[in-house]
């Protein structure tokens, strides 16, 4: 089998890391940014941690902040039409997943605009052309959309969310800086940091795992096992240890796929505006306990990376019961709820069910499952 490996051309880690986004930019020779981000994070001063250094040069950029938190179809055209307008040549996506991946819809439509459809790029589009050049700041520790060839948009018409897969996405230079994050609030730094976790469990059980993501996945199950608690209470050690774990969750599922954790909590947020962390979460448990058949020999390693006690000497069945208590234990500890009472309804499972099996993290999934399974790892959330 052959596994195919698609990372950032450059990243930068650490504290100060921002200091990068102008030399990069420049060495290159691009002109003009459009600076793709979201209205809160201007209101808070966060974007400002970037603009500020293109204005002590006399960097010319001009901002697109039309972005929603579950961005949509109508944001991502109005993106692509304030790209042609600004006489932008390049793209400084600064924000969390929305911001991301709209500017990456952008940075695909300009340079493949037979794709101007937007719900034409769903699944893996055949576009020809690399996204125009693309440097992603993320002020989250979750997505991973800086380091991913995924970005996910809302279709608010259909009521759906549908994911996009393509290579030419990839922002070419990733900047991840803790600095960037220091100002998410504890909310927000809960459901980003178990969206990572998600993925990396995910990705680690998903059929399409390799040795490769293997490393990654088990190195971030255990760098965000042991900062996010630290995080949520905005403390250094654990903001540093989320900004890389959550990067390199992305290093492994971006290439070997997800599974229906996913494509079940992309319905919640299409439909309900969930936060998609939260969401993610909610349903994690849920996930390992239906994966559990056909891919618990892979639990104790999770287990492990979570630091349970004890669980080598344990049997499978154990482990897998230990590893999703410690699952549980931790969403709990960072406030997530621990089902879906009071967002899901009886009369949208049908719909949201055919949706999450439609979705594009579906196959990936290790066990094979039906709608009407589906329906009932639903219903069994309320």
């Amino acid at each position: 089998m052959v596994n195919r490996i698609v990372l950032n051309t450059i990243s930068y880690h650490g504290k100060g890391a921002v200091e990068n986004v102008l030399p990069e930019l420049k060495a290159r020779g691009y002109k003009k940014a459009l600076v793709c981000t979201d209205p809160d994070l201007i209101k808070f001063g966060v974007t400002a941690k970037v603009t500020d250094l293109l204005d002590k040069d006399g960097y010319p950029y001009e901002v697109f902040s039309d972005i929603k938190a579950n961005p949509t179809i109508e944001n991502v055209k109005s993106g692509v039409e304030a790209f042609g307008k600004s006489g932008a040549d390049c793209i400084i996506a600064i924000g969390g997943g929305s911001a991301m991946d709209t500017a990456k819809a952008i940075g695909i439509i300009v340079m493949n605009p037979e794709f101007s459809d937007v719900r034409s790029l769903e699944g893996v589009a055949p576009t020809k052309k690399h996204a125009v050049f693309t440097i992603a700041v993320p002020t989250t520790a979750g997505t991973a959309a800086e380091v991913t060839i995924n970005y996910v948009i809302t279709d608010v018409e259909k009521k759906r969310k549908f994911v996009c897969v393509d290579v030419n996405d990839i922002p070419e230079i990733a900047v991840v800086d803790p600095d960037m994050m220091s100002t998410m609030p504890k909310s927000l730094t809960a459901a980003t940091g178990m969206d990572a976790l998600t993925h990396a469990i995910e990705g680690y059980i998903t059929k399409g795992h390799c040795a490769i993501s293997d490393m990654f996945h088990l190195e971030a199950i255990r760098l965000i096992s042991s900062s996010l608690r630290s995080a949520v209470e905005n403390k250094d050690c654990g903001r540093e240890g989320m900004a890389l774990g959550q990067y390199i969750a992305g290093m492994g599922f971006s290439n070997v796929g997800l599974g229906i954790v996913h494509s079940m909590a992309h319905g919640l947020s299409a439909f309900y505006d969930t936060p998609h962390g939260v969401a993610c979460a909610i349903i994690l448990p849920t996930g390992l306990e239906y994966n559990a058949p056909a891919a618990k020999e892979r639990y104790p390693a999770i287990g492990k990376a979570m630091g349970v006690e004890g669980i080598d000497s344990m049997s499978l069945d154990e482990a897998a019961a230990a590893t999703i208590a410690a699952v549980k234990k931790l969403s709990s500890d960072v406030g997530i709820p621990a089902d879906l009472k009071g967002i899901l309804k009886e009369e949208d499972i049908q719909f949201l069910s055919e949706s999450a099996y439609a979705d594009a993290c579906r196959p990936g999934n290790p066990r094979d499952t039906s709608v009407e399974e589906i329906k009932e790892l639903y219903r069994g959330l309320m």
